[in-house]
């Protein structure tokens, strides 16, 4: 992609205006889109994005610019581009072009992929998507049956001027089905969107008809669904995706992203009990294959596993390497961006709720009355506060400790600070669901979890 001569060059003409550290980061990435429209081809798409970013560090401040141009010619613009930002001439420091002696960060990858998506035909992955469509078409009172496909190859080089140099590969494929069941005037939709950081092999340990199959069968229950009761009541989440809560309502403040900004409520509470002590959340990178594994992050630092919280203390945030400079608290692998037009900041990759003792029909058992959100759809929070308001995809009455009729029209209304301590029970079912995270360093893939959890009073929106 650039060779260790160039991105020397190119970092220490960078640091010609007295930068105190200076970074490359390059990628080449292809992507491949396809869409399914009623079994017919609607989409099909694709493209390649190639260029390269320099950040430079003066203490806490950050100087970054980015081009597309990644010949010797273009990163020396580049470099002279962001060295005189501070007001410097734009030419090499005393260490001189190819001053920098690289080490090689020996990383092994996580996951490498055995059906690679760039040696996968297109017709192969129709194929994979029509078998996804004709286990969700005219199933019940399905009437409409949406595909999507998509792969991600990113190639990604990481150097910077105290030497480190990291390359890695990232492999991502997922496959979307939207269903819509319709019965007179009432139309319901149901979603299933798995993915992972795996080539086309992911397809034998979750078949396309799964996916399509899944869809279906939640379009169709909640097509004649009764709306749901509004007010204060326990409510058992189910699990997987269930862990968007978590995620958006207290994952985002345990970034020193918010932390640095004193725009998290969790901010100098370390040590501190904050969540109810059947509760432990971790942020893993380490997971081999998984959405949002990182073998290295965008900073060339190796991806870990990091206990947020355990048994209800908080133990640690997720820093990138301005976030360590600016709170103190320890790089955690977590510097992650879209692509090279953006600087790295601190992000989630694997985040859930872990695993404990409960079994979901227990907790459901115990509730006597009350709501079980079995599926969680989008929604909205107020960045810093955790105040949150999501729909729910999928809900159920539970009346006398039993699933009852299905409910349409449910939200989830809270403070994810608040609500951690009312999660009065944890089951053993943690499963992740995959989705894209947006935030200031753009739109990266995250998987989110948890087992089902019962929260022991909400505030459900309905009907009154």
């Amino acid at each position: 992609m650039i060779d260790q001569h160039l991105a020397a060059e190119a970092l220490t003409r960078a640091r010609a205006g007295g930068a105190d550290f200076a970074e490359l980061f390059a990628e080449d990435t292809l992507t491949t889109t396809l869409r399914l429209h009623q079994g017919e081809v609607k989409d099909a798409g694709g493209g390649n994005l190639f260029g390269a970013g320099l950040r430079l560090l003066y203490g806490t401040r950050v100087v970054y610019a980015y081009t597309n141009d990644v010949t010797p010619a273009g990163l020396r613009d580049l470099a002279d581009a962001v060295a005189s930002a501070r007001g410097g001439a734009g030419e090499p420091d005393r260490a001189g072009a190819g001053g920098l002696d690289f080490r090689r960060l020996d990383a092994r990858p996580l996951y490498v992929a055995r059906e690679h998506p760039l040696h996968t035909a297109k017709r192969d992955k129709l194929a994979l998507m029509r078998r996804a469509h004709g286990a969700a078409a005219g199933v019940g009172d399905v009437k409409t049956v949406d595909v999507n496909y998509l792969d991600r190859v990113q190639r990604v080089l990481v150097a910077n001027s105290e030497g480190l140099w990291a390359e890695d590969e990232r492999v991502w494929t997922r496959l979307t089905v939207t269903a819509i069941a319709q019965d007179g005037p009432r139309r319901e939709t149901g979603f299933d969107g798995p993915g992972a950081g795996q080539g086309l092999e992911f397809f034998e340990t979750v078949p396309p008809e799964s996916v399509g199959a899944e869809a279906a069968r939640v379009a169709n229950a909640m097509l004649r669904a009764g709306y749901a009761p509004a007010g204060r009541l326990p409510v058992v989440i189910g699990n997987g995706f269930g862990g968007v809560i978590f995620h958006e309502a207290c994952g985002h403040i345990l970034e020193t992203t918010a932390v640095e900004k004193n725009a998290s409520v969790f901010a100098g509470k370390l040590g501190e009990k904050i969540a109810h002590e059947s509760v432990t959340a971790i942020d893993d990178g380490t997971l081999p294959g998984s959405w949002g594994m990182v073998t290295v992050d965008d900073e060339g630092m190796r991806g870990e596993r990091t206990v947020l919280i355990e048994n209800g203390v908080l133990k640690s945030f997720l820093a990138d390497r301005v976030g360590e400079l600016k709170t103190g608290h320890r790089r955690t692998g977590s510097g992650r961006r879209q692509n090279y037009t953006y600087a790295p900041a601190s992000r989630m990759r694997s985040t859930f709720i872990d695993r404990g003792g409960e079994t979901p029909e227990g907790l459901i058992r115990s509730v006597g009355d009350g709501i079980y959100a079995r599926r969680m759809g989008g929604g909205s929070v107020t960045p810093g506060t955790g105040d949150y308001n999501f729909a729910v995809q999928e809900a159920y009455m539970i009346r006398g400790g039993e699933i009852a009729e299905p409910l349409k029209g449910a939200s989830l209304v809270g403070n994810g600070a608040q609500d951690l301590k009312n999660i009065v029970g944890v089951a053993g079912d943690l499963a992740l669901g995959q989705g894209m995270c947006g935030s200031v360093s753009g739109s990266i893939p995250t998987d989110v979890g948890q087992p089902h959890i019962l929260v022991s009073e909400i505030t459900v929106g309905g009907r009154a």
